[in-house]
C-alpha cells in the first residue's frame, strides 16, 4: 500500500492536515493543543521496526527566500527507498519554532516515500520543548506516524550526562518532574545525543528505536541516509 493511501486511511484528526501555521502566534496555539493530546502509546509490532529518518539542508537565498532540500529515507536506503522535497523557506531559525521553518518540507519528503514507515526519527525536539510539542511531535501528528526526536543538546529539560562510556549508557532529562527525553550514548566513548519522546512514543520507546538504528555509529542510519540524500541533491542543484 502506498504511503499516501495509508495516510488517507489513518484516523488522523483532519485539523492537523490543515496548512502548517505561518506565524509564531498560530504555531504556539497549535503546539499547546498538541501538548494536551494523549494518543494511544505506540510500540513496535515487529523487531526491528521499519524506521525512517528525515532531514533538511539549506542553501543560498533566492529572491529573499532561503532555498531548502528535504529528504526522508529508510535505513540501508537504496534507490526507491528515499524521497526528496525541494522548496523555499521564509522563517529564520529559532529554537522552539522549527515547525515554521522545516515542517512543510519534511512532511512533503516523508509523504513521498513509497511506503509508510512504522516510526519516524526527526532531527528536532519532541516533548522537551517550552510547550511540550516540538517539531518531532507536530510532524508526527500531521503525518499520523509515531515519531522520535533527536538533538545534540536539550532544549528546556535538565539532567546529568551519563557517567559510563559504554554504548547505551543514558540518563533521563526532565521538566518539572516529568521525563521528556534522555541523554543517550549511542556509540562507546562518543558524546551522547538527546533522544526525545515524540508523537505516541515514550522516552523508553524512543531510546529503543534510536539504539536499534545506530548500527555502531553515533547517529541513526535513517537520519544519516536522509541527510546525505538532501546534501547530494543540494550539491547537484547548485552546480
Amino acid at each position: 500500500m502506498a504511503f499516501r493511501q495509508a495516510i488517507q486511511q489513518s484516523a488522523l484528526d483532519r485539523r492537523e492536515t490543515a496548512l502548517w501555521p505561518r506565524t509564531r502566534e498560530e504555531l504556539e496555539v497549535r503546539q499547546a493543543a498538541l501538548a494536551g493530546r494523549r494518543e494511544p502509546p505506540w510500540r513496535p509490532s515487529v523487531e526491528p521496526a521499519a524506521t525512517a529518518g528525515c532531514a533538511v539542508c539549506f542553501g543560498p537565498a533566492e529572491a529573499g527566500r532561503e532555498r531548502a532540500w528535504a529528504a526522508a529515507a529508510f535505513a540501508g536506503a537504496t534507490r526507491g527507498r528515499r524521497a526528496l522535497a525541494v522548496g523555499q523557506v521564509d522563517a529564520e531559525y529559532e529554537p522552539g519554532l522549527m515547525a515554521l521553518r522545516e515542517g512543510p518540507l519534511l512532511e512533503a519528503a516523508v509523504r513521498a516515500l513509497p511506503q509508510a514507515p512504522e516510526v519516524l526519527i526527526v532531527p528536532a525536539a519532541g516533548r522537551d520543548h517550552p510547550r511540550r510539542a516540538g517539531l518531532a511531535v507536530h510532524l508526527g501528528a500531521v503525518l499520523g506516524l509515531p515519531t522520535v526526536g533527536l538533538t545534540r543538546r536539550p532544549l528546556v529539560a535538565s539532567g546529568p550526562m551519563p557517567k559510563a562510556a559504554a554504548a547505551g549508557s543514558l540518563s533521563v532529562l526532565m521538566i518539572d518532574g516529568e521525563p521528556v527525553a534522555a541523554w543517550v550514548r549511542t556509540r562507546a566513548g562518543a558524546r551522547p545525543l538527546v533522544v526525545h519522546a515524540g508523537w505516541r512514543t515514550s522516552v523508553q520507546t524512543a531510546i529503543e528505536v534510536v539504539l536499534a538504528s545506530c548500527a555502531g555509529r553515533r547517529f541513526p542510519e535513517p537520519i544519516r541516509e536522509a541527510r546525505e540524500a538532501a546534501r547530494r541533491e543540494r550539491s547537484r542543484a547548485l552546480r
